[in-house]
């Protein structure tokens, strides 16, 4: 069996080019030809999230959407109160982790629910949890994206989440009940993982661990989603050892480019949403 390799980077081509015409018309028609901008802000103090600021900006300019990036501690929380109320900011993301864990979570509940375009605030979770209309944090929408787009059907199937984080795992849980799929949610500290696994039509791994998806764990024609991207000294790499499971696999993503393509564009299809919904409802 060959799978067919799920290709974030196609997909992410294809929402650049649908966005940046969106972008136009929301410049030409509501912004007296200014675009939407996003708000990006962080610490500074931890990679990933320098990373992830540094993707979403440069995905936004690919699109035409302005971008204000802040990186100032002491200023963030006056920053978000400022950029809730400003007409032309239609979204604003806290890059994560903070070094203050804590801190980070207090930031985002200081974001408007209607400009959280990462999914970030428990209004957002609490809608998500509900099977209510909700902003999705990023990385969540992306595996439903790569898989509606290469038509995946997800009605029935019996899909194995392994990770159980609050921006992955439990979002990703959400939106396949919500297509009817019938969901186990599994982790690292699940009693015989390989045995979860092994039953499943759809893997998810998002679990944040270096090739912890084997070969023998997955079963022949199963679909898998590799959300992990782990920096080790050979690169990087997924939470599935891509070359144990893809000759197993139906269908499965690369890492890199599979998820990590789409999700900057998942924030950015959610904040152009909430700008065409701002233009229709002033209008």
């Amino acid at each position: 069996m060959t799978a067919r390799l799920l290709d974030g980077r196609v997909l992410a081509g294809h929402l650049r080019t649908e966005l940046r015409d969106r972008v136009e018309r929301l410049a030409a028609t509501v912004g007296h030809g200014h675009p939407p901008v996003l708000a990006i802000l962080g610490d500074g103090h931890h990679g990933a999230a320098s990373m992830y600021a540094a993707s979403l900006e440069r995905a936004a300019k690919g699109v035409g959407v302005e971008t204000e990036v802040i990186v100032d501690g002491d200023a963030l929380v006056p920053a978000i109160e400022r950029l809730n109320v400003e007409p032309r900011v239609a979204g604003i993301v806290v890059a994560q982790p903070f070094e203050d864990v804590a801190a980070g979570r207090r930031l985002v509940e200081h974001i408007d629910p209607e400009k959280d375009v990462d999914g970030a605030t428990p209004t957002s979770a609490g809608r998500l949890a509900r099977g209510e209309p909700a902003f999705v944090p990023a990385t969540a929408l992306a595996v439903i994206a790569i898989i509606e787009e290469y038509e995946v059907p997800v009605a029935g199937l019996r899909a194995v989440i392994v990770g159980r984080s609050a921006v992955v795992g439990r979002p990703v849980f959400s939106l396949l009940l919500a297509r009817d799929a019938t969901v186990v949610v599994c982790h690292t500290r699940t009693r015989d993982l390989a045995a979860e696994t092994q039953r499943a039509d759809l893997i998810v791994a998002a679990a944040g661990v270096p090739g912890l998806i084997r070969g023998e764990m997955v079963p022949p024609g199963a679909i898998v989603v590799d959300c992990g991207i782990n920096a080790t000294p050979d690169g990087i790499v997924g939470d599935v050892a891509f070359d144990e499971v893809a000759p197993l696999a139906k269908a499965i993503t690369p890492v890199p480019g599979g998820i990590g393509p789409v999700t900057p564009m998942m924030v950015l299809r959610q904040l152009v949403e909430a700008a065409e919904r701002r233009a229709s409802a002033a209008a």
